[in-house]
């Protein structure tokens, strides 16, 4: 039996362990950006010469054309030749995925060390029903696997049948039925709108235009404006895709994990199990400061660092965008369930962790002598240790409170520079995996932060060896 064959035939699913091709229309839908990308590099270089000499002649137009169908042409058939080469498969333990044209490549990815899958929606692949599914497996550099494109609905199949084999979970058939999700969080699109516009690249934008505006008026000429043109495109851009990316921001909670649903032209569901999620961040700008709103960011073995792969695509290391300050605090007990069962966690430790100084809440913070290092934001330096997390704050102008589970830590750091040795002041780092999370404490004495180094280490290694996790998302939930 051929692999075509065997894809097509009625009753089979995504998940029988057969080789199956991606979706027939995915050549065009994947195709077409080689010819928008001829599009714009022929009206830049045409736009010069319309203003200078009016409209081409018939002959160039011909030739522009013709160049640009040859273009065409050959996207579309690398296009179709890629597609007739991808195939995926999935048994019990697996997924597969052949791809390439003059060179084959074959990846999988172990539902064992399935970090994150998610379900994208590009803007034109919306239209045909189409949609791709994302992998993240942790282990590796470049840890992620895209079925692109495959039906919705399979996607959608394919992906509530992998959370549920590396959940461990047992269910007839060959599909595992959508897990049921609870939303408990919208961001209001009024919110995303406003917290956009206190934005410091915004203000720095706003600032911009005035002066220009008032050196245009002093000049008497319109030049200095000109020049604002490729500032303003930048900052309208950059302000666009984190409108679209953050659009309809929901959060709810399912048996496979937390569910993340945003974007307005490309539409991203993401699902992020809490036994995965290595370092938690929240963050609050200056400007975001009377509103009390902050953001949450985390470290997700697999997730590279927060990159944008998709237009219109906010981070995906986000579990927040924008929030009260209740509001992400609950999002941060559900990525980390260890902080519902600590209870020497209480109201007035993550109020000193977010907005305290000194030693409130029973932080441990920078000496006096730390002022020559850092003379505004010495206090704001500290460190908590509670049975379940780590807790590290920083920030005057922009507050940062990290937590980091102790059965996850990385590795650890003590680093001294040459004026800290002189002050007796050393920093602690606990290093995590890749991600927008880092977290470390500043100018520490130095007795104090080598003890913590120790105390620390002692700590990952006995939560570790008490962990009951082997692998698998949700086990015991």
């Amino acid at each position: 039996m051929t692999t075509e064959a065997a894809s097509t035939i009625p009753g089979r699913t995504p998940t029988d362990g057969e080789w199956r091709p991606l979706h027939p229309l995915t050549p065009f839908v994947r195709g077409w950006k080689v010819v928008a990308a001829a599009l714009v590099v022929v009206g830049q270089q045409r736009g010069g010469d319309l203003a200078q000499r009016g409209l081409p002649s018939r002959t160039e137009a011909l030739i522009t054309l013709a160049a640009i169908a040859a273009l065409a042409l050959l996207a579309g058939g690398y296009a179709l030749l890629a597609w007739r080469r991808a195939r995926y498969r999935v048994d019990a333990d697996v997924l597969q995925l052949r791809t390439g044209v003059l060179f084959r490549q074959e990846r999988q990815a172990p539902l064992d060390r399935l970090q994150a899958v998610d379900v994208v929606r590009p803007l034109l692949a919306r239209f045909f029903g189409l949609a791709e599914l994302s992998l993240e497996v942790a282990g590796s550099g470049d840890s992620s696997i895209r079925l692109s494109l495959l039906r919705e609905a399979d996607a959608q199949a394919l992906r509530s049948t992998l959370l549920a084999r590396a959940a461990g979970l047992a269910y007839e058939g060959d599909v595992a039925p959508e897990a049921p999700e609870h939303e408990v969080l919208t961001v209001p699109v009024a919110r995303t709108v406003e917290s956009l516009l206190r934005n410091g690249s915004m203000l720095v934008g706003l600032l911009l235009l005035i002066g220009t505006v008032v050196a245009a008026v002093v000049l008497g000429s319109p030049a200095p404006l000109v020049g604002l043109l490729p500032i303003g495109f930048t900052v309208v851009s950059v302000v666009w895709t984190r409108f679209t990316g953050g659009f309809g921001f929901r959060v709810a909670t399912s048996p496979d994990g937390v569910r993340l649903h945003h974007g307005l032209l490309t539409t991203r569901s993401q699902t992020v199990p809490p036994g995965r999620v290595q370092a938690v961040r929240m963050r609050q700008p200056l400007l975001w400061r009377g509103r009390d709103w902050w953001r949450v960011e985390v470290n997700v073995a697999g997730y590279g660092g927060g990159r944008n792969r998709d237009e219109g695509a906010v981070e995906e290391n986000l579990l927040l965008t924008v929030g009260t300050r209740a509001e992400a605090l609950m999002v941060v007990g559900l990525a980390l369930p260890e902080l519902a069962a600590a209870a020497d966690i209480g109201i007035d430790v993550v109020a000193a962790g977010l907005t305290g100084r000194g030693s409130q809440g029973g932080f441990t913070s920078s000496p006096r002598g730390a002022r020559w290092l850092d003379p505004i934001g010495w206090r704001r330096h500290g460190v908590l240790v509670t049975r379940a997390v780590l807790l590290a704050r920083r920030g005057v102008l922009v507050r940062e409170l990290d937590l980091v589970p102790h059965a996850r830590t990385q590795s650890l750091a003590l680093l001294q520079g040459p004026l800290q040795r002189r002050l007796g002041l050393a920093s602690f780092a606990v290093h995590s995996t890749r991600g927008p999370v880092r977290p470390s404490v500043q100018h520490l004495p130095a007795d104090v932060a080598a003890a913590l180094l120790h105390q620390q280490a002692e700590r990952a290694m006995s939560a570790r060896a008490d962990s009951t996790h082997d692998g698998r998302w949700m086990m015991g939930r």
